[in-house]
């Protein structure tokens, strides 16, 4: 067993050596030693520690696969409870996702990767507001975008190179994260959000990060006061990325959230975030937008606005990795099996991260001889 792996598994199920300890039966300073490499499981301990931490005993004696190169800072927001828990296990997370990927370049033609990149002017490296809406004007042009609402902006994010996953990660709070591994950028968005175009907010927050904030180190992300204003940075970026300040405005037609319900049909942005972006390009005073949100509170709307839920508008699902898994699968280039063995991790994480079901990583039954009658 490669004692990284074993430490990488259980930051991944964010569980401490005294809780894998309690899982598996054994001593916590038993866990320690075999993450140190000064003692190895016995077999029986093997099995154990496998099942509950989800993954084949082959991901545990594999070293790390290469990636696309250095990976740049992960940018996560800081919510909830236990936060250094959470981001160790998105850090795992964001090696899987460039593991998994990787493993499929020397196969596919992946998309290029046609970003823009900014530095800020200011000493201090912050943006002013005005720089972040001429970034998000020159990144629509650079990715060919007019001035009207974007119809999908996970398609967009993929069709330009970056890829993108959806995964749900029961019992934790992850908006989203973003990363740069070498030259290819990556995006994970959660999957048990209830309002598509808040998780819609977050690709395009994300976006920000990737084209604004690809010089920052990781001293930046630690600091919680830099952190904040990173974090203000690519919410503006988001905003005026979807809503430009050269159109949104010429359809704001009234200060009332009837009219906020029709744009959120044609924009797919967030009522709440429509007015917050109101009130920064000038269009309502303080007064307008704090009766809005009175309004909305009155309404109870603050979760759960109109149009969110099952029943709202659809989320929009990445397809660039499960479109590379199914053709590589498909053409015969790899087995499943060989997929599987290529990759290491259960077939339920590689099915998360790839967008795929994990069935297609079994045996096909159409591959199975069938008896006939004589």
């Amino acid at each position: 067993m490669i004692p990284a792996r074993l430490h990488e598994a259980r930051l991944a199920k964010r569980l401490n050596q005294t809780e894998l300890a309690d899982l598996v039966g054994v001593k916590r300073q038993s866990i320690s030693a075999y993450e140190k490499g000064t003692k190895s499981p016995e077999p029986d301990t093997m099995k154990s520690i496998a099942e509950n931490l989800g993954q084949p005993i082959a991901y545990f004696t594999r070293e790390d696969l290469p990636t696309f190169g250095e990976r740049g800072a992960l940018f996560y927001r800081k919510v909830g409870q236990d936060t250094n828990r959470r981001n160790m296990a998105c850090a795992v997370y964001s090696r899987w996702l460039g593991e998994l990927a990787f493993s499929f370049e020397p196969l596919v033609n992946f998309p290029a990767v046609e970003l823009p990149s900014f530095e800020p002017e200011a000493p201090d490296g912050r943006y002013t507001p005005e720089e972040i809406e001429r970034m998000a004007e020159e990144t629509r042009n650079h990715l060919g975008l007019g001035l009207g609402p974007i119809s999908n902006v996970v398609r967009l994010l993929e069709a330009k190179g970056v890829i993108v996953a959806r995964v749900e990660v029961p019992g934790e709070k992850i908006e989203a994260f973003s990363f740069w591994d070498g030259d290819r950028p990556f995006v994970f968005l959660a999957s048990d959000k209830d309002s598509a175009v808040r998780s819609r907010f977050d690709a395009a927050h994300e976006l920000g990060h990737l084209v604004a904030h690809r010089w920052i180190g990781r001293e930046d992300i630690d600091d919680p006061d830099s952190l904040k204003a990173i974090e203000k940075e690519a919410d503006r970026f988001a905003a005026a990325f979807l809503l430009p300040r050269r159109s949104f405005p010429n359809e704001v037609y009234s200060p009332r959230l009837l009219a906020f319900v029709d744009l959120k049909k044609r924009w797919k942005v967030a009522i709440q975030a429509m007015i917050y972006r109101c009130k920064d390009l000038g269009i309502f005073d303080e007064r307008q937008v704090t009766n809005l949100y009175k309004e909305i509170s009155r309404k109870r709307w603050r979760t759960s606005e109109p149009l969110d839920g099952p029943d709202g508008l659809a989320f929009e699902q990445p397809l660039l990795l499960r479109k590379i898994t199914e053709l590589v699968i498909d053409s015969g280039k790899l087995s499943p099996d060989e997929v599987k063995a290529a990759i290491r991790l259960s077939p339920e994480w590689i099915g998360a991260l790839a967008g795929i079901p994990p069935s297609l990583l079994t045996m096909d039954e159409k591959t199975l001889v069938e008896p006939t009658l004589k």
